[in-house]
């Protein structure tokens, strides 16, 4: 009877494979959120925000190219998502573009503080690096990943919707306000 068992869990394990695929083309098996996503969204709504006139009203102001920050993503979704993948595909499309200068945030930029305040014991003189001498940005980048979900027996419909907001740092003037929605059907 052990061995009967055995031979069973074991054949029943091999009927597993593994296939390598492109993480740029990522299959939708769940319908869940998945990189592919992540990935479209974030550049689509980039190219976007890009294309509206704060970028061309700064340009003409200042004589220089913005520095914006991505601030946080908030995910308000039926789902987990792990919104800093998120953060990270849109902090990726905005340097491709060259368009932006771009800053770190949250815990990146606490972190290259920390190492700055280490340097001022540890580094020497011909290495050490000041403080007060960051870049500052001139706009954040925040948002929220929200879904939808209509359900009936074996089939559903999942509908995210990504908000974007793009704000003056200094006048807390709203300069772009983007919205991206990805519907799914679901049938098992």
């Amino acid at each position: 009877m052990l061995c009967l068992s055995a031979t069973l869990f074991f054949a029943s394990c091999s009927n597993r494979t593994v296939t390598r695929i492109d993480p740029s083309e990522t299959p939708d098996i769940s319908g869940s959120w998945n990189n592919t996503d992540s990935r479209l969204t974030a550049d689509e709504m980039i190219r976007q925000s890009l294309s509206e006139k704060w970028l061309t009203n700064h340009l003409t102001e200042k004589g220089k190219k913005p520095v914006v920050i991505v601030g946080l993503v908030t995910n308000k979704s039926h789902e987990h998502i792990e919104a800093e993948t998120f953060m990270n595909d849109l902090e990726r499309s905005f340097i491709t573009t060259d368009k932006v200068g771009l800053v770190q945030s949250g815990k990146k930029r606490e972190e290259l503080r920390a190492e700055k305040a280490d340097m001022q014991t540890n580094a020497s003189a011909s290495t050490l690096k000041k403080f007060g001498l960051e870049k500052g940005a001139d706009y954040i980048l925040q948002g929220s990943i929200n879904s939808i979900v209509d359900a009936y027996k074996k089939k559903k419909t999942v509908t995210y919707q990504i908000n974007l907001e793009l704000t003056n740092i200094e006048t807390n003037e709203v300069v772009w306000i983007g919205e991206k929605k990805i519907a799914k059907y679901v049938k098992n």
